[in-house]
C-alpha cells in the first residue's frame, strides 16, 4: 500500500530528499481509493508544509516534537511497555515478522520506529495492514490528540493512520486525559530527566552498569540495535529519507 510509505516518509526527519519527493507523494494520496476524501485534503496540506517550508525550521520543529520527552515517542513500545523487560522480547518478535518478510537490515534503527513499522506494513495484504492499525489504533489515537495539542502538523499522519485502521476514538475522552498529562518537553522536566540519570549513574558505579531512566535506556538500544529498512527492490518512487540516522550516526 503505496499511501503508507507516504505517511513513513512524512513522520521521518525532515530532509531535502522528501521535499524533492513531493509531486510523488501527492499523487499517490490523490490515487488512493480507501482514504476519504476529507482525510485526503488534511494530509496534502501536510504534505504542502513539510516540503515547501524552511527545512532548517522544520527540522527544528521535528526534534522538539519527537525527540525530547517520551509522550510523542515514534518508538511504538515505549507506549506499551516502557523501560520493561517485555519490551524487549516485542523488538525481537517484530524483527522476526521484519526477516520473515525478506526485508534487510542496512541501518540503525530501532524494529519499533512507526515509519519502519509503516514501511513493513506497506508490502502487506490489506487486511493484516488493517489488522495491525487496529493493534495500535489505542497509540495512534492519543499520539494524534497530543500532537494537535501541541499544533503539530504531524497530528494528520496520526488522524490518517487512525482512519484506515478502522476504528474510532472518543476524540472528548481523548482531549481531556491529554490535556491532564504534565508535558514531558518543557525544560524543568528534561532538566529532571538529567538529574536523575546522574543520580542512576553514581548510584549504579561499582555495582552495576546499568540505568534505568529515559536517557540510559534510549542510549542501550541505539548501541544494541540496528535498524531495518525494506529492500530497494520493494520500495516505490518515494525514495525513504535516511538523514536521522544519518544524523544519530554522525
Amino acid at each position: 500500500m503505496k499511501l503508507l510509505k507516504v505517511l513513513a516518509r512524512i513522520l521521518e526527519y525532515p530532509s531535502a530528499e522528501l521535499q524533492a519527493s513531493k509531486d510523488a507523494m501527492v499523487a499517490v494520496v490523490l490515487e488512493d481509493s480507501r482514504l476519504p476524501q476529507r482525510n485526503k485534503e488534511q494530509l496534502l496540506q501536510c504534505i504542502d508544509r513539510l516540503c515547501d517550508g524552511n527545512l532548517l525550521d522544520l527540522e527544528e520543529a521535528y526534534t522538539g516534537t519527537f525527540d525530547r520527552g517520551r509522550a510523542t515517542s515514534l518508538l511504538l513500545f515505549e507506549h506499551v511497555h516502557g523501560e520493561s523487560r517485555d519490551r524487549g522480547q516485542a523488538m525481537v518478535d517484530l524483527m522476526e515478522e521484519y526477516r520473515a518478510s525478506d526485508l534487510e537490515i542496512d541501518a540503525r534503527e530501532l524494529p519499533d520506529y512507526l515509519p519502519l513499522f509503516l514501511e513493513y506494513l506497506s508490502t502487506r495484504p490489506w487486511d493484516e495492514i488493517q489488522n495491525w492499525l487496529e493493534d495500535i489504533h489505542h497509540i495512534l489515537g492519543l499520539l494524534g490528540e497530543r500532537l494537535y495539542q501541541r499544533e503539530s502538523v504531524y497530528h494528520v499522519a496520526m488522524d490518517t493512520l487512525l482512519e484506515l485502521s478502522g476504528r474510532t476514538t472518543n476524540r472528548q475522552e481523548l482531549a481531556q486525559l491529554v490535556a491532564s498529562e504534565e508535558r514531558d518537553d518543557t525544560p524543568e522536566a528534561l532538566d529532571k530527566v538529567w538529574e536523575e540519570e546522574m543520580v542512576k549513574f553514581v548510584d549504579d558505579q561499582g555495582s552495576s552498569c546499568s540505568t534505568g531512566s529515559v536517557v540510559g535506556q534510549r542510549r542501550r538500544e541505539l548501541e544494541q540495535t540496528q535498524t531495518i529498512h525494506l529492500s530497494d527492490h520493494l520500495m516505490t518512487d518515494v525514495t525513504p529519507a535516511q538523514a536521522r540516522a544519518a544524523a544519530r550516526d554522525a
